[in-house]
């Protein structure tokens, strides 16, 4: 899942938030030990999510979907794909518009400020610039976005082009985010329910 999808999986719960938009950008346990507790949950699930998603069968047959050279950069335009596809269908899943969920987590990331990474403050500044995350509604927003990831890895890589096959992959994107994000949904509410039982007992 990107962003968008890990932010919406945090059921509301801040300290989940936090920690699904520093999931990507702390490494390993000393990373995070300088982290509220709260954020460090909020890690641990952005990290569960992705092990979650990256083993199941259905993830593996739409990343069969693709050819090369797109093949090894499937999980990435997948997880941009489900992200345009949350952002479309918005008001499936939840109450608050989007642009208003958009103004909360800046405003939760305003908040904590001191404790965010530059690269993800650097991310912030241009999601202000571009509007995300609910230009995620967008399709050329998705595309220009994985131009831009392209951008940054060490190695050539065909993200630039993904309008090549974007259309043909429409419909695949489409049915899988229908038949994962459920999937995903269910997991993540029996994970915070574990880890509550956890925090309650300790």
């Amino acid at each position: 899942m990107n962003f968008l999808a890990h932010l919406w999986l945090a059921d509301g719960d801040d300290g989940l938030r936090l920690g699904a938009m520093l999931g990507d950008f702390v490494h390993g346990s000393m990373d995070t030990s300088e982290l509220p507790a709260a954020a460090r949950r909020g890690v641990q699930l952005h990290r569960f999510i992705d092990q979650y998603m990256d083993a199941l069968p259905a993830m593996a047959a739409l990343r069969q979907r693709f050819k090369p050279p797109f093949r090894r950069y499937a999980g990435i335009i997948i997880d941009m794909a489900f992200d345009h596809q949350l952002a479309m269908r918005w008001s499936e899943f939840s109450a608050i518009p989007l642009q208003q969920f958009d103004s909360e987590v800046r405003q939760l990331l305003a908040r904590y400020d001191d404790l965010l990474p530059s690269d993800l403050k650097s991310f912030m500044r241009y999601a202000e610039r571009r509007g995300l995350f609910a230009a995620y509604q967008r399709k050329e927003e998705i595309l220009l976005s994985l131009t831009g990831l392209g951008g940054r890895l060490s190695r050539a890589n065909p993200l630039h082009r993904v309008d090549e096959i974007w259309d043909e992959l429409d419909d695949d994107f489409r049915r899988g985010f229908s038949q994962i994000f459920p999937q995903v949904q269910t997991a993540v509410s029996d994970w915070i329910a574990a880890s509550s039982d956890r925090r309650d007992n300790a």
